[in-house]
């Protein structure tokens, strides 16, 4: 359902319409300072093309052939053919609104004025994506430098009329035959237009505003999750004072604090930690929670950063610019995008595994305070949540080793003369899958957590509290009982979660979260 129209100018966009258009297929349009910008840029194209001088991208080939200089008749051929060699993707198709993202960040840069493309060529990206037309796009063949080469390829050659491309009815059929059904001429590539349309970091930029706006909601559910378990496990909310976290200011760490505290207000069950054993403190995963979450909200901070800067920049080369030059550049390399990406994969790692510890306790009877062994009904007939914390480990374990770095390798390509490359959409790709794991792992602490609290019989929970148990419960997530079929309650709790169900819950008692 179409949410609203993007206009795009030539200072760059927003995440808002980012996701907008990827996600919720808003319409896209190009502003009359787009077009103009467009139409400028392609004059100095063409009067360089007229010259008798090389000019890389216009009139010589490319990368380690870039010392050849092409013949006018040849320079359309030229432009297809990097389009028809580049798009070297294999492996399973990429996600429908990664693909989405990758076509409107590509357009937003050629909006810029900075590529040469003509605006003709702007519109048929935009009609693409207007007409729900998608691109196949292939997991493997970006190695992050020249931007995200095979993929955005792909879409190119989808503009062209070729390869294969999915309908608005998500049918896999030749893109030349979904052009034709939705009236879109395909395009026939001039000097410098096919180099434009591959060279950015359009993908990874993509799949990072994606996952930063996943990972905000996430880091919320994970500091409800942790209230939870606080409150289940009987432990102290003295920690979560402001006054705490004053003397120790970073940004994150307060508001997780405040998160935690604003669930666990008027809550009956904290406070209780020297009833059954004496307790001076709770165990690190309890009491640590804000500093672990709070410094993965720093981390997704910056990431936000580094992408709003991405998005004001025009990545391409060679670049055109104001003053008629066409010079070359190094702005196609991934590494600061590469960088958070890998960054955010650590932080969610260890989220995941700072939860998975809470939840462990929760099961364990030496440690959860009065709780049956494994939240189970009658222990030993009844084995409870035991292999759930089986299913969070693994997920917790594979996401340690997505959180070692893609942007620390590198694999020199084109004949030694891309030498160095940023492995960005690697690493775009690992943490999309660690996202994924982190909403599961947040998943199955919410379903220990809240059977753990109902199984504090004379107790009360705080009202946030109570309202997070009643919604699990009634998005089908069952309480404590007698043992039965496990995955679908797990896969109830993760849509639960991954909807924003449980924070819109809680916000309902609370406010907005931090």
């Amino acid at each position: 359902m179409t949410m609203h129209t993007v206009v795009l100018g030539t200072t760059g966009t927003t995440p808002a319409d980012v996701l907008a258009v990827a996600r919720h297929n808003a319409r896209v349009e190009l502003s009359p300072e787009a077009i103009t910008a467009l139409a400028k840029a392609r004059e100095i194209v063409d009067a360089l093309a007229a010259k008798p001088e090389p000019v890389y991208g216009v009139s010589t080939g490319f990368g380690a052939l870039a010392s050849r200089h092409i013949s006018t008749e040849l320079r359309g051929r030229l432009q297809r053919n990097i389009v028809r060699s580049h798009a070297a993707g294999m492996g399973p198709h990429v996600e429908r609104e990664v693909v989405r993202a990758l076509m409107f960040l590509r357009l937003k840069t050629v909006c810029s004025g900075h590529t040469g493309v003509r605006p003709e060529v702007a519109q048929t990206m935009a009609d693409l994506l207007n007409a729900g037309i998608t691109p196949v796009v292939h997991e493997y063949g970006s190695l992050g430098c020249s931007g995200d080469l095979a993929p955005l390829s792909h879409c190119a050659l989808a503009l062209m009329g070729e390869g294969d491309a999915e309908g608005p009815d998500g049918t896999v059929r030749p893109a030349g035959e979904l052009l034709a059904e939705h009236g879109i001429a395909p395009v026939e590539l001039r000097e410098k237009e096919g180099l434009a349309l591959l060279n950015g970091t359009d993908g990874m930029l993509g799949m990072l505003l994606m996952a930063i706006d996943d990972l905000e909601k996430l880091y919320k559910s994970a500091d409800i999750t942790a209230a939870l378990s606080l409150e289940a496990l009987l432990g102290t909310d003295k920690v979560l004072a402001p006054e705490l976290h004053a003397i120790r200011p970073h940004p994150g760490q307060g508001a997780s604090a405040a998160n935690m505290a604003a669930v666990l207000a008027g809550s009956g069950l904290t406070g209780h930690h020297q009833d059954d054993a004496p307790r001076v403190q709770d165990a690190y995963s309890v009491r640590c929670a804000p500093q672990v979450a709070g410094a993965g909200r720093d981390t997704l901070a910056h990431a936000a950063l580094v992408a709003s800067r991405e998005l004001a920049s025009a990545v391409d080369n060679p670049v055109v610019l104001p003053d008629g030059r066409v010079e070359s550049n190094g702005n196609f390399h991934g590494a600061p995008v590469a960088y958070v990406l890998d960054f955010l994969a650590i932080a969610a790692a260890d989220l995941a595994s700072i939860a998975e510890r809470r939840t462990d306790r929760l099961l364990d009877k030496n440690r959860s305070h009065g709780l049956p062994p494994f939240l189970a009904d009658d222990a030993g007939v009844d084995s409870g949540l035991m292999i759930a914390q089986y299913t969070q480990a693994a997920l917790v374990s594979e996401m340690k080793r997505l959180a070692v770095p893609a942007s620390a390798d590198s694999i020199p390509s084109s004949a030694m003369q891309e030498d160095h490359v940023s492995m960005g959409w690697s690493a775009a790709r690992k943490l999309r899958t660690a996202v994924g794991n982190l909403t599961h792992v947040i998943a199955i602490e919410l379903y220990a957590s809240t059977r753990g609290i109902e199984l504090r019989s004379g107790l009360t929970p705080a009202p946030a509290s109570a309202a997070a148990i009643a919604a699990t419960r009634a998005a089908g997530v069952e309480g404590p009982g007698p043992d039965r079929f496990l995955s679908p309650d797990l896969a109830a709790a993760e849509s639960f979660v991954r909807e924003g169900g449980l924070l819109c819950a809680v916000e309902k008692v609370t406010g907005p979260l931090a």
